[in-house]
């Protein structure tokens, strides 16, 4: 849902958007599915996903035959088995070297530090910090005097106020994924572009910290998501803090 918003603000602002993502050894490939859907719908100019198997790491419940916590009280006061170690650092390398590749500074990442769920690599220090790796990293830092900027635009909005702004940008949530462990209803299996048979259609569990972060930040506003869910986040597991 974030990096959706990102993608239409970055639209929004003018850019020539080339979007990246990644299959990093997630457990399920629904993301990836939702991300072909959302790229094609906001007008990227290119999308590539890169193969980066942080699996072969582990040490988190995205990668990791480990379970994905549910309904869990003070999300964000710590950092949660779902953290993936060094992800957003991998991934913001990554589309650094394309940058460098395709003459642009500009790098748009859908991090957020108010309704976040505890991970080190969605704040505003973390990305000054790569701005700084980015400048003395690549050629066109050491050699041109490029300037590289991390853009976030969502870094200080609530989950509510990312959910208002992405439909003030015409975002359509139901092409969005967010849910760390979705249940495949077999009943809806369908061919893929690619002629390969769909497990079901995925629906999100409701009660990881994902789910139950989104659908506060639409219950705020008084809206329903539009995706389908197996059974809705339990209230109290909404909270979050400012790291």
């Amino acid at each position: 849902m974030d990096s959706a918003v990102v993608l239409a603000e970055a639209c929004a602002a003018g850019f020539d958007v080339f979007a990246l993502s990644f299959r990093y050894g997630q457990r399920h490939a629904v993301e990836l599915e939702a991300a072909v859907d959302v790229v094609r719908a906001g007008g990227a100019r290119e999308h590539r996903i890169v193969d980066v198997n942080l699996a072969a790491l582990g040490g988190s419940a995205l990668t990791a035959e480990l379970d994905v916590p549910k309904d869990r009280e003070g999300i964000g006061s710590g950092v949660p088995i779902t953290y993936v170690p060094a992800r957003n650092t991998v991934f913001l390398a990554v589309a650094l070297g394309w940058a460098e590749i395709l003459g642009a500074t500009d790098l748009f990442v859908g991090v957020n530090a108010v309704d976040y769920s505890g991970y080190p690599d969605c704040r505003p220090e973390f990305l000054r910090a790569f701005e700084r790796l980015a400048r003395v990293a690549t050629a066109a830092g050491t050699e041109r005097g490029a300037e590289f900027r991390v853009h976030a635009p969502l870094m200080e909005l609530s989950k509510a106020g990312i959910v208002a702004r992405g439909r003030a940008l015409g975002v359509d949530f139901g092409l969005t994924h967010s849910c760390y462990d979705p249940v495949f209803d077999s009943a809806s299996n369908a061919a893929s572009n690619s002629g390969t048979a769909r497990v079901g259609r995925a629906l999100a569990c409701g009660r990881c910290d994902a789910c139950s972060l989104r659908l506060a930040g639409f219950r705020e506003l008084g809206l329903e998501d539009p995706v389908a869910y197996v059974e809705p986040a339990r209230p109290q597991a909404r909270s979050a803090v400012r790291p």
